[in-house]
């Protein structure tokens, strides 16, 4: 039996072109998604093929709220892929190998795509692994990439939707931990590629604050209580370590205050096993 893919993408409406080159990337693929939905994120939509659906969002709920509102949509779909609405399938097979993966390993929770700008080019940073000199070297690891990954829909009823509180930044890798507690699996799969511009996550003027006050979150949702400083530790000593920017680094510790006093949704500490089971990946979740 073929499984059913849902596609969503989520847009603030500034990249027409580049959204109408994505959908007609997805359209082109020789197995069909079931649904496709748009979701305008404090946007209204136009100009969106008939066989689009779209949900216009009141506000801007950042990623985490795009996405949780096409997961309403896609609930009777077996997979859904998120895509960034700037990035573009050049293989019309995409989907074909996203259907044979789920199908050959039942405990497969999340496949992450490779993401490459237009010269073929993989940022390190796009390498979901600390070892990330060779961008083709595929594998189970301890997260995954935001711009162009598939949640399968068992998984995501055990473990739950993305956490709203975050907004944008460090969603994925709190996805993927509780995927990996409950016994879920995360693959890199470097041979679906989303071409994607080549960009820097401090293009976005609140990188630094977000980025902290979520490794606040990351940390207080899902860490045991005594890796909790030893998590935030190596992080504040990478971050000073690593930024030259003193704007960019006070707005950082002003995030990282913000990440103790501001709710974050529930506490699921994760067992020590998954402690265990993320460290032989390549990643304890110290680092």
């Amino acid at each position: 039996m073929r499984v059913k893919l849902g596609v969503a993408v989520v847009t603030m409406g500034t990249r027409p072109k580049e959204l109408a080159a994505l959908l007609a990337s997805v359209a082109s693929q020789t197995a069909p998604a079931a649904r496709t939905v748009v979701v305008g994120n404090g946007c209204s939509l136009e100009d969106l093929p008939p066989w689009v659906e779209k949900v216009e969002l009141p506000e801007n709920l950042g990623v985490t709220g795009g996405r949780n509102a096409a997961l309403e949509r896609l609930r009777d779909v077996d997979l859904v892929l998120d895509l960034d609405d700037d990035g573009l399938l050049t293989q019309d097979t995409v989907f074909t190998r996203i259907g044979e993966l789920f199908a050959a390993d039942p405990v497969l929770g999340i496949v992450s795509f490779r993401i490459a700008d237009e010269t073929g080019v993989t940022q390190r940073r796009h390498v979901p692994r600390l070892r990330a000199g060779d961008p083709m070297r595929g594998g189970y690891v301890t997260t995954f990439l935001g711009g162009a990954h598939v949640l399968a829909q068992p998984m995501l009823a055990q473990v739950g939707d993305w956490p709203d509180a975050f907004f944008f930044a460090h969603e994925e890798t709190d996805m993927a931990w509780r995927a990996v507690d409950a016994g879920w699996k995360v693959l890199y799969a470097p041979e679906l590629l989303l071409q994607h511009p080549r960009t820097s996550p401090t293009r976005h003027a609140f990188f630094y604050r977000v980025n902290a006050r979520n490794r606040v979150y990351l940390a207080r949702r899902n860490l045991p209580a005594v890796l909790v400083p030893v998590y935030l530790g190596v992080w504040v000593v990478l971050i000073v370590a690593r930024t030259r920017d003193a704007a960019g680094l006070r707005a950082w510790f002003k995030g990282f205050t913000e990440g103790w006093r501001t709710p974050c949704g529930p506490r699921r500490p994760m067992r020590w096993r998954t402690v265990w089971t993320l460290a032989r990946l390549g990643r304890p979740p110290v680092v």
